[in-house]
Formats: C-alpha cells, sequence, structure tokens
C-alpha cells in the first residue's frame, strides 16, 4: 500500500459518519468510496446476513443509501487505464434472499452470483489434502485409504469446503481413526457423536420376527417380510446395489391393508425394537396434508415467505431427532405434490428446506401406511373381503397400490422407489381375534390391580360372552375389537368404581346388554 492510501481511508472513515459502527455508517463509507475518482477500491461487506440482527432499525435506511449508491455510482478513469471503473461493493451472503428483492430485482447496477458447492473434483482436491492429518491414515495402508478417501468424497457431496475442514478437526478431537471417518461425517451431519445402529443388540434383530408377533397378532406374513428389511437396515445394506457409500435412509417399509390389523402396531413395535422406545416413532397424519400448499407445514415455506428460516414439522422433528422411525399414515390422503418431497428423501437421504438448511434422513427408517385396494374408487363397494385368501388379497392391494401411483396421481418413480418393500396384511382371522382380545383384556386387568389394587376375574361364561361381542364382527379389525372392549367392559367398570373402594378381588360373572350400554354382574350381584 503506497503511503498516500492510509491517509485517504483515514479522511474517508473521519468524514463518512460518527464513529460509532452501524451499518448507516456503513452506508456513509461506502457512499465516500464509491464517489472518490482518487483511487479504486471495493468494499466487501462480509457477514451481510446478519446486518439486520445487530441493527434492525437501521436496515430501511441502509438499503436505501445503498440502493441510491449503486444507481449514482460513476465510473472513473485511474492511472494509466484507458477504461473507466467502478468502485465496488460487494456483499457476502448466505442465501439470496438476505437481502431485500426491490435491490435486486431488475437493477441492472447488481449482480447476483451464486458459489456453487464443489463437484466431485474440487471435493477431491480438498479430501486428499486433508484426510492426511486424520489419526490412523498412515497406518491404513493403500487401498483403506483409496476406501476412505472416495467414502469421505460421497458423503461430502452437498457440503463446502470449510464444513469439510471441521468433520476433519472433528475427527482429530474425537480422536476418530481415519477407518471411522464416517462416524466423524455423521457426527458432524446430525450433531451427535453416539450412533444408536451400532449399540443394537444383534440377538434381538435376529430374534426380531418372535419378538413382534407377541405384539402384533395374526400377521405372520407381514411381520416375516418387516423383519427381512429391518435386518437389511441394521446391516446398513439398503441402497448398497447402486452405492456402496449409500446415503439413503436405512430402510423403507410400506404398509397396506385393512383399517384396524396393526400396521400402526408394528411401525411402533419396530420402534421400540431397534431405539428402545415408542417416543422415537414421528407420526404424521397424511390426511392433514390433503391441500396442495400444505407442503410448507411439512417442509417450510419456499424462501422469501414468511416462516421461510424456521422450518417445518417433518425438518424440525427430524433435525431434533435424527435417529428415529418416520411414520407416514394414510399416505394416499396426501396432496400428491407432497409425495414428491419423498423422492429427494428416498433418492439422497437429505432435505433442504426454505432456510437453507439441510437435515438428513441416512439414519432413518421410513414407514408408510396405506388403506388403497381395501375399497372400490368408483363406489362404496369393498375390493377385498376376509373370505379370500390371503394371496388373492396380496394381489389385488398390489395391483390397488401400482394402479393408484400410476394412472391416479401419475408419480410412478414414486412406485420405483419405494421398490419391492411394499408389504400387505391380512384381515383379522377368529384365531388372531382372541388373540388380540386376551392381550387386550390382559392390559385392563393389570391396569386395574396396579391403580386400584382390584383383583379382577372373569367368569367362563363372562369371557364367553365377552368373546361374543368383541369378535363377532371383524370388520374394523383389531380396532374395532378395542372399541367394543371398550364399550362392554371398561365403561360399565368405571361406573362401578364408586362402589368398589376397599374391594381387593371380585369377579365377573356376566355381561348383558341394557338399552344402549352394557351392565356387569360381580361375584353373582347384577350391578
Amino acid at each position: 500500500m503506497t503511503p498516500f492510501l492510509p491517509c485517504f481511508f483515514e479522511r474517508i472513515l473521519k468524514n463518512a459518519a460518527p464513529l460509532t459502527a452501524t451499518p448507516v455508517r456503513m452506508a456513509g463509507i461506502a457512499e465516500h468510496l464509491g464517489a472518490s475518482a482518487e483511487v479504486s477500491s471495493a468494499i466487501i461487506l462480509n457477514f451481510a446476513s446478519r446486518i439486520a440482527d445487530i441493527a434492525p432499525n437501521d436496515m430501511q435506511e441502509f438499503f436505501y443509501r445503498m440502493f441510491r449508491l449503486a444507481h449514482r455510482a460513476i465510473p472513473v478513469i485511474l492511472g494509466q487505464s484507458s477504461h473507466p471503473r467502478f468502485n465496488l461493493v460487494i456483499w457476502l451472503l448466505d442465501k439470496e434472499n438476505d437481502i431485500p428483492a426491490w435491490y435486486t430485482i431488475n437493477n441492472v447496477r447488481v449482480r447476483m452470483l451464486s458459489i456453487p458447492k464443489p463437484d466431485y473434483f474440487l471435493r477431491k482436491t480438498v479430501i486428499d489434502t486433508l484426510t492426511k492429518a486424520i489419526d490412523g491414515f498412515k497406518e491404513a495402508g493403500e487401498q483403506k485409504q483409496q476406501e476412505g478417501v472416495s467414502l469421505f468424497i460421497d458423503q461430502s457431496s452437498g457440503l463446502f469446503a470449510s464444513e469439510m475442514v471441521a468433520i476433519v478437526t472433528l475427527a482429530r478431537r474425537q480422536q476418530i481413526q481415519f477407518t471411522q471417518i464416517s462416524d466423524a461425517i455423521r457426527a458432524y451431519k446430525l450433531g451427535i457423536i453416539e450412533n444408536p445402529w451400532s449399540r443394537l443388540d444383534m440377538q434381538k434383530i435376529a430374534d426380531s420376527n418372535a419378538a413382534l408377533l407377541k405384539r402384533v397378532k395374526g400377521q405372520t406374513e407381514a411381520v416375516r417380510r418387516s423383519c427381512d428389511i429391518i435386518r437389511r437396515a441394521v446391516f446398513n445394506l439398503s441402497g448398497c446395489q447402486y452405492s456402496r457409500h449409500s446415503q439413503r435412509p436405512k430402510g423403507a417399509l410400506f404398509f397396506a391393508g385393512p383399517t384396524g390389523v396393526g400396521k400402526t402396531e408394528l411401525a411402533k413395535s419396530i420402534t421400540e425394537l431397534i431405539f428402545g422406545s415408542e417416543t422415537s416413532c414421528l407420526r404424521f397424519d397424511m390426511s392433514e396434508y390433503a391441500r396442495e400448499h400444505s407442503d410448507q407445514r411439512l417442509v417450510g415455506s419456499p424462501p422469501g415467505y414468511v416462516g421461510y428460516d424456521v422450518g417445518g414439522q417433518l425438518t424440525n422433528d427430524v433435525k431434533n431427532n435424527p435417529f428415529s422411525v418416520i411414520l407416514f399414515d394414510e399416505i394416499e390422503k396426501a396432496h400428491p405434490r407432497i409425495l414428491d418431497i419423498f423422492l429427494q428423501i428416498l433418492d439422497d437421504g437429505r432435505l433442504t428446506y426454505g432456510g437453507g438448511e439441510t437435515v438428513y434422513f441416512s439414519e432413518t427408517l421410513i414407514i408408510f401406511t396405506s388403506n388403497l385396494g381395501i375399497y372400490e374408487t368408483t363406489a362404496s363397494l369393498q375390493h377385498v373381503s376376509s373370505e379370500m385368501p390371503y394371496e388373492d388379497i396380496n394381489t389385488r392391494i398390489l395391483q390397488a397400490i401400482g394402479d393408484f401411483f400410476l394412472y391416479t396421481i401419475g408419480r410412478p418413480e414414486i412406485l420405483n422407489r419405494i421398490g419391492d418393500n411394499i408389504v400387505v396384511f391380512d384381515f383379522i382371522r377368529p384365531a388372531a381375534a382372541s388373540l388380540i382380545l386376551d392381550k387386550m383384556l390382559q392390559n385392563v386387568l393389570d391396569k386395574i390391580k396396579d391403580s386400584y389394587g382390584i383383583d379382577v376375574t372373569l367368569s367362563q361364561g363372562a369371557y364367553g360372552r365377552l368373546v361374543e361381542i368383541t369378535c363377532s364382527d371383524l370388520s374394523m379389525g383389531g380396532c374395532g375389537i378395542g372399541n367394543k372392549l371398550e364399550s362392554a367392559l371398561i365403561n360399565p367398570f368405571s361406573r362401578l368404581l364408586f362402589e368398589l373402594q376397599g374391594r381387593t378381588s371380585l369377579t365377573i360373572n356376566d355381561i348383558a346388554r341394557e338399552g344402549q350400554s352394557w351392565r356387569l354382574t360381580i361375584d353373582n350381584q347384577s350391578i
């Protein structure tokens, strides 16, 4: 820098505005530099996306003065140059919409330049240099080095170079070996060091079929199919036919079949099997997303719209719970536009919402449920019935699902992403109905014992009457059994609890209809 320049900038800073560092002062400095014909200069507004957070009350004047400067600026010829040049103002922004649209639209004095994220070759150049600093790189051997670098390159797609540096820094700080670099990448993306998938009890996964059948009755084939996909997810083999370093979700299941047959129950059971608690199941009722623009509730508003920077229900939930089962209930009720979101999730394992932040689905298991194929689309007639064998039900429902995605909504690519992961549930058959009733009844009796200290038993006649009431019509599946059990046993027993204080045991001898409700006979006394 020549001796003249410090004096020049000192004069500019002195005359531009008071010394308080505010957006208005920055505008004053920019105006003086922009109008100067003494030196060629450029003002770089770094972290420009954060200016409004520092001084929100000054932003209107600041943007106006900068806008006015852009239009009033006059190019000048300096030194030996024969070409007139502008003194530049360079804004460094996180996103285009961090600056008001009126400032840039149809403004010939402004150029918006988007800096793309590193492509494969640039990532390779950066990673080839960075990985040498990771513990265990030299000891890994040439083949392992190449495999680790290749994995790093693939899994860093969509990241900036600074983020790759951050991953290497994280690996060194946490003493993660080069051969385990995927752990550092996952920890950086998700913000969580621990990986629940790596701590699974493999014996529980091996015995998952029997464990799930204890909770989901009468769905032997559906549970068997689901267990195959669960094991594939646990061993991280989903999508490996397309890429060794796939970042797709751990697995995707599409549960189809009649209502009340255990689809949601199986999803919750799988969640508990893998993550130890049903609370790791993120459930979305897709009937709430039937309108065209309801996708904004799910993934956030587009850039520039109100609330674009806060994300949506799905993106926020997955960001806070990256290791989870995501249940999309009754997927066919969602608007087709929302279904397009799943293309990116199932393909890339990530989703970027309007605020510019990326949410990763690579550690999730995704489950869709659907009633497609149960009823005719043109009339209130059943397309399948409990009189049919399971093989016929399976064929008809699969055909109906294919027709829905191919012809009804015209989204064959979604069906292609789901692939052969459609699991068809059978109707609740009489043998399974009694098992479901026994399980629900035991839950009720245990609850009464734990909460009120009353040991309740049912006589053989009362139990037979309860089976008749709850299992004679299985059209609503297990939910129907539960609803009838509530009406015939739980409701009348609740009325009697006021009179049963101090009792430690009793026997229900009969259950009888009384008008629109039910009456219990307890210890041979009709109450």
